[in-house]
């Protein structure tokens, strides 16, 4: 059980790290775009696959969020990710902050592409 906890610490710090890094000029575009999709995902309260479905519900939260965790980091150069690694341990340690406006914006956004969806699927 320790260990499955150590690799859920060490994954919100790599998420993150990877939020940094997004910010960081210092990291190619697509590097950017690739991990903010990674982050914002990750951070989402949206799942791919609903965790209410057996099984098949936490395949995301176990694979994907990882893998694209892994292909971030090989995206971003190993200065910046030293950098942001210790300004995420900086963060974990002083308490991760709450930021409703992101969360409200990605829940904006969800509800957008939701109701474009729907609209689509309404018209067929």
């Amino acid at each position: 059980m320790n260990r499955l906890k150590k690799w859920a610490r060490q994954l919100k710090r790599q998420l993150f790290m990877l939020y940094f890094a997004c910010r960081d000029p210092r990291v190619p575009w697509y590097a950017k775009l690739f991990t903010a999709c990674v982050v914002a995902y990750a951070f989402s309260p949206i799942d791919l696959i609903p965790d209410f479905i057996p099984v098949l519900g936490y395949i995301d939260d176990i694979l994907l969020v990882p893998l694209g965790i892994f292909f971030a980091l090989k995206m971003i150069p190993k200065p910046v990710a030293a950098d942001c690694e210790e300004r995420a341990q900086k963060l974990m340690k002083d308490g991760k902050p709450k930021n409703w406006t992101a969360s409200v914006l990605v829940l904006l956004i969800w509800a957008a592409v939701l109701t474009w969806v729907g609209l689509w699927i309404w018209r067929r």
